[in-house]
């Protein structure tokens, strides 16, 4: 195998893995119906809005602080340039939502994670930053889609 192959099926991977987080089941590391827009689908404002305890985020929280994560991540990649002092507890200050702010957030998300997709897409030399980056743009993305799945498992099983 050559340097080109491992490339291009680096790139198959991590983008296969992505769709798979977001949209569709390939059987990778999820079971059918889990994916994230799929299972947010599922979720009203009411629901995304409690917090599963008195330290943990709500639903909406999760959704928010992936959508800045996709978005600074994103930035970084197609400027080369690190953020610098990212304000993170930011990201996790999102109280009650509304229908309307709920359809909002997961709008910014599917857009957030269109944009991601379409940039590592079009990347063609995977240099350190872009790999590094795309792996972490996969992994964080898969944890938080975890966290709102049992998430759900006590919201919707508790009145």
């Amino acid at each position: 195998m050559t340097q080109n192959d491992g490339t291009a099926h680096f790139k198959a991977a991590i983008l296969e893995i992505l769709d798979e987080t977001f949209d569709m089941h390939h059987g990778i590391f999820l079971d059918r119906g889990d994916s994230l827009f799929i299972t947010l689908a599922t979720v009203s404002a009411a629901e995304a809005s409690r917090p599963v305890s008195a330290t943990c985020a709500s639903i909406a929280a999760q959704v928010n602080h992936t959508t800045c994560y996709l978005d600074d991540l994103r930035t970084e990649l197609e400027t080369g340039q690190e953020i610098e002092n990212i304000d993170w507890k930011e990201a996790w200050t999102i109280g009650p939502v509304n229908d309307e702010e709920w359809s909002a957030l997961v709008r910014g998300l599917r857009e957030s994670a269109d944009a991601t997709t379409d940039l590592l897409k079009g990347i063609e030399a995977w240099e350190e930053d872009a790999a590094y980056g795309a792996v972490s743009i996969a992994v964080h993305t898969a944890y938080h889609l975890g966290e709102i799945r049992q998430a759900l498992c006590t919201i919707k099983n508790h009145p």
